[in-house]
């Protein structure tokens, strides 16, 4: 069983064990990316399959929109709000942009930002200038990964 007596702080493992851990880390970290990604793209592909429900599709389409099951879905939250559910008005609002702020409490809180920045002497941020270092980094990162992922099979062949 775990107890602080036992526990060995990470900066005290050797250099191997610590490579181990973080590679096992990388890899798990790499496993639950490509997962959640993979639930995105199954949502999504299914969010914008066309339906053929005698009773939304042609109110769909009526309104110019596509027949899928994002829009009925949306009609349906819309529909579920023009009844009187709070729930899916509050959905609404919040996925369309709306704020439950009024005006006064968005220009309460800037105004209450503004003065901690002065207090802690931070001036107000500048736009930093766009040296492409972003874009570079994008441009090479996919490329990086798979040279990384490369590089960790041949060492697994090797210490095999």
């Amino acid at each position: 069983m775990a107890n602080n007596e036992n526990l060995v702080p990470f900066s005290k493992r050797t250099v191997s064990e610590q490579r181990r851990i973080a590679s096992a880390g990388g890899k798990a970290s790499g496993k639950a990316r490509r997962k959640k990604a993979d639930f995105r793209k199954t949502l999504n592909a299914l969010l914008t399959a066309e339906i053929d429900s005698p009773e939304w599709s042609p109110f769909l389409e009526a309104l110019g929109l596509d027949s899928t099951l994002e829009s009925l879905i949306n009609a349906a939250m819309i529909k579920e709000a023009a009844k009187g559910n709070v729930k899916a008005y509050e959905a609404i609002a919040k996925y369309s942009g709306q704020s439950e702020k009024t005006d006064m409490d968005q220009e309460e809180q800037n105004l209450r930002m503004a003065a901690s920045k002065a207090k802690m002497g931070v001036d107000e941020e500048e736009e930093a200038e766009d040296d492409g270092f972003l874009d570079a980094l994008n441009g090479s990162a996919g490329t990086d990964w798979e040279d990384w992922e490369e590089d960790e099979r041949e060492n697994e062949e090797t210490d095999i």
